[in-house]
């Protein structure tokens, strides 16, 4: 999976999201502010459908209205406002409809400036990019592969807000936990990672390891210009995959693995490849 699936483009001309706090939307109307935003909010370089084609699978999706913007229109966000939700979902639905056997989870877990009406308006964007390749909730043990592709299903969406009650193609935020590090050390986030997974619902749900470094405000002061993937990225991600090497997928073990700028390193091939065990121990158990 992706960490901010969207954040390949944002928009630095536009205002601050509502996602940031009043001091640092007071100090964006400074162009260089923004500049300096852009280079901390983009956590990937890929598109949408440039993650699908390299193999990623999980969207960790966070969407925000535009205050003052005339209308309903959703829009992705992290500190800086990206696509609107719309077109990431039927560039989706393209790579899907030429892939039918292949399945994605979206994952709608940070809402902003959104009341009622915009969940909705929201939602119903959702069906109609979709439409009879949303999966409705059932026991998550029953979600296979073949159980997909017989009802041909290939999408999961997770709704953090109590609105997915209304829908039956909306999953619970529950069903996919995605415990948070919020560390720039990689040593306490591997330590992070182990420990919830020791912690981690064996049934019911699926299980997001975030395999991310979180920048601190003392982080960005110090390397303003560096931004993200040259200050923290690159030189934890290898210490950060051969982690990632040492797993072990099934129910005693990882389920969804996400990162930053998946195309670094061999990400989504090494997270594939955990894969080959499950098929070795059946093998083996028959």
């Amino acid at each position: 999976g992706s960490h901010d699936s969207f954040s390949y483009w944002v928009d630095e001309k536009s205002p601050v999201g509502p996602d940031q706090a009043t001091a640092i939307k007071r100090l964006a109307r400074i162009s260089l502010v923004r500049k300096i935003m852009k280079k901390w909010s983009v956590t990937q370089n890929l598109t949408f459908k440039e993650q699908l084609e390299g193999g990623i699978r999980y969207f960790d999706l966070r969407v925000s209205s535009k205050p003052g913007e005339i209308g309903q229109e959703i829009y992705f966000i992290h500190g800086l406002f990206g696509i609107k939700v719309w077109d990431g979902l039927k560039e989706m639905n393209s790579f899907l409809e030429q892939h039918p056997k292949e399945i994605i989870f979206l994952d709608f877990n940070h809402f902003y400036a959104m009341d009622d009406s915009h969940h909705h308006f929201l939602i119903n964007r959702i069906r109609s990019a979709f439409e009879s390749k949303l999966c409705c909730v059932e026991c998550v043990e029953y979600v296979t592969l073949l159980y997909m592709w017989e009802k041909k299903h290939q999408v999961l969406i997770f709704y953090h807000h109590p609105l997915y009650q209304e829908y039956p193609f909306l999953w619970p935020g529950n069903k996919m936990p995605a415990p948070w590090a919020n560390t720039t050390n990689v040593h306490k986030l591997l330590q992070f990672l182990e420990t919830t997974l020791g912690e981690r619902s064996r049934y019911g749900t699926f299980h997001v390891s975030q395999a991310i470094l979180t920048p601190q405000v003392k982080t960005i002061a110090r390397h303003l210009i560096r931004g993200l993937k040259n200050t923290l990225v690159h030189r934890n991600l290898p210490m950060i995959l051969n982690w990632v090497k040492a797993q072990k997928p099934g129910v005693m073990g990882v389920n969804i693995i996400t990162s930053d700028f998946v195309e670094l390193v061999d990400f989504a091939a090494t997270v594939i490849a955990l894969n080959d065990l499950l098929l070795e121990e059946d093998e083996s158990a028959t």
